[in-house]
């Protein structure tokens, strides 16, 4: 699995700001939208394309569009439904698959209590929204769902992530014959002894959208 950390100073400075705990959850979810947007570049870097022409203005020429069906876009509820604006905004037209993942809080093992996808992926690239990547439990189990269901090429965006999770997550992948890449704003310390990332920014879930008891 690929790693790739997006240096630049303006997703250095928002991911800053979610950081502070006293940002609201309006600001925190408007700041969100804007680094996905921001990820969404890179992570799409090797999105396929073919050749179409077009007539200017001026006169007809060679230019490129994106294939179709474009990238299947898959967040992990809850809180990788506060990452797809940022990312269908720069593809509209792209269908949206769900998987549900909680994490239980004793094993810090995913349940998975929902899912909304395509049942035939074959040659399908696929774009997956988790804001946090902590103990990789989530996003290696939905990685190889989606590689199960014949996706060849999977990229995913994550806001943070852990030293740990990474590793899981290359562990729970490295026997796929899938292309996979990771596309993070920063890698933080470590986790916790709870499971969090340290310094982190903080449940992303519960920033964007409030507690859900």
């Amino acid at each position: 699995m690929e790693v790739i950390t997006v240096e630049h100073p303006l997703i250095a400075h928002k991911l800053t700001k979610l950081r502070d705990v006293t940002t609201d959850s309006p600001t925190f979810r408007r700041l969100t939208d804007e680094l996905v947007t921001l990820l969404s570049y890179e992570a799409t870097r090797d999105i396929r394309v073919t050749q179409t022409e077009v007539q200017t203005p001026v006169t007809r020429m060679n230019g490129t569009a994106l294939t179709t069906p474009y990238p299947l876009i898959v967040p992990i509820l809850r809180a990788g439904l506060g990452m797809l604006e940022g990312v269908t905004r720069l593809m509209p037209n792209a269908e949206v698959g769900f998987v549900g993942m909680a994490r239980n809080e004793e094993t810090l093992e995913p349940v998975t209590y929902a899912e909304r996808l395509p049942r035939d992926l074959s040659g399908r690239q696929c774009i997956v929204l988790d804001p946090m990547l902590a103990t990789g439990g989530s996003l290696g189990g939905t990685l190889n769902f989606l590689a199960s269901r014949g996706a060849d090429s999977i990229t995913a965006i994550c806001l943070l992530a852990a030293p740990e999770g990474i590793e899981k997550v290359r562990h729970l992948t490295e026997e796929l014959d899938v292309t996979t890449r990771l596309v993070v704003a920063a890698v933080d310390e470590r986790l916790n002894e709870n499971g969090y990332i340290v310094p982190g920014l903080g449940d992303a879930g519960d920033r964007l959208y409030g507690l859900a008891e």
